[in-house]
């Protein structure tokens, strides 16, 4: 079987160019035109390489890399073995992106599926659709009547933009992506599965039975927002499901009817938000966090993985736990009942 190589390096940057890009100022005796040939982890990468090292516990791997440049904080600079350059930063693992993204510019956002410009045979764009120069339109995908795609957009194989949905330049629409009155912003990224703007979960519950309410609101996704594979935007019932710019969401994450998203969140993997909550600008969600509906969350806030936020957190503040609660109140309980739960079995054992 072939190994195929899936992105290509586009360009194999010098010290200088590196140091140009990241704003790292090179130390001495380091050679500017030396060529980086490619990227790699502190313990495989060989003579050529770029790495980074941020953690703590990658030191050891940090003191023997054969990796010719590495990022590093001042706190690890001295550790970085002879015939290495160390490129200081206060972020390497920021910088190490930057490099990255001029090296691998196609792993950036995904692309056509096949290599394709303009609308491909096999895909179906109604006439009535109206699509700016430099669209890519995959085999497979669809477009329905209304709908209106900015220039340098990819719809991906199998994507579906249903009828009057707006997406705007730059965005990248992964296959079998499906949107339905959904309004999409610049240089969004939806990746593979995604689901945006079907119904949301509405019933009138009555010993009668449960009786449908019309979900008649919209999703509005702002410019620079990157949603994950097989996650699901249900678009509001009477009013509008929002994700605010720059927002980072993983995948196969829920987010339920008139949620309201601030911009640059990250959600990560897991995390179900229930219908009318609010995120404010800037909150982080760990994986498998449980948000009720109608609650909101405070700019900046922060909540562990696999917590249950049942009530309003205050802006800025760290909460873990189920339900969640500050983060002392809650590392606190646990170390109590550790320590209860231990004085009970020697006590049992006695």
């Amino acid at each position: 079987m072939s190994d195929p190589v899936f992105f290509v390096q586009a360009v194999r940057p010098t010290l200088a160019e590196v140091a140009s890009l990241t704003g790292v100022t090179l130390p001495a005796g380091a050679d500017p035109q030396m060529v980086l040939s490619g990227v790699s982890p502190l313990e495989s990468a060989a003579q050529g390489d770029l790495a980074y090292m941020d953690n703590p516990r990658y030191a050891a791997a940090l003191d023997v890399t054969q990796a010719s440049a590495c990022f590093v904080s001042k706190r690890f600079a001295a550790r970085v073995p002879a015939g290495c350059v160390a490129l200081v930063v206060a972020e390497p693992y920021r910088a190490f992106a930057k490099v990255l993204t001029a090296m691998y510019p196609a792993a950036v956002r995904p692309g056509s599926q096949f290599a394709a410009d303009g609308i491909s045979p096999g895909a179906y764009v109604h006439p009535q659709a109206r699509l700016e120069a430099g669209v890519i339109v995959d085999p497979g995908a669809s477009v329905g009547p209304g709908a209106e795609i900015g220039s340098g957009t990819v719809i991906a194989s199998n994507a579906v933009v249903g009828p009057g949905v707006r997406i705007g330049r730059n965005s990248s629409v992964g296959p079998g992506v499906v949107l339905q009155h959904a309004l999409i912003g610049n240089r969004v990224i939806l990746h593979a599965g995604a689901k945006i703007g079907q119904d949301g979960f509405g019933f009138a519950m009555s010993a009668e039975g449960h009786l449908k309410v019309p979900q008649i609101g919209r999703v509005i996704i702002q410019d620079d927002v990157e949603i994950g594979a097989n996650t699901t935007v249900d678009r509001g019932a009477s009013r509008d499901t929002v994700i605010g710019e720059g927002t980072k969401i993983d995948n196969l994450v829920q987010i339920g009817h008139n949620v309201v998203i601030g911009r640059h969140c990250v959600i990560v993997s897991q995390v179900g938000i229930a219908g009318s909550a609010t995120l404010e600008d800037f909150v982080v969600l760990g994986g498998q966090v449980g948000v009720v509906g109608h609650v909101r969350i405070g700019m900046g806030a922060q909540i562990a993985a696999t917590s249950n936020v049942a009530t309003d957190v205050p802006a800025g503040v760290r909460w873990g736990g189920s339900p969640a609660k500050p983060m002392r109140v809650w590392l606190r309980e646990l170390m109590t009942l550790k320590n209860l739960a231990a004085r009970r079995g020697d006590a049992g054992e006695g």
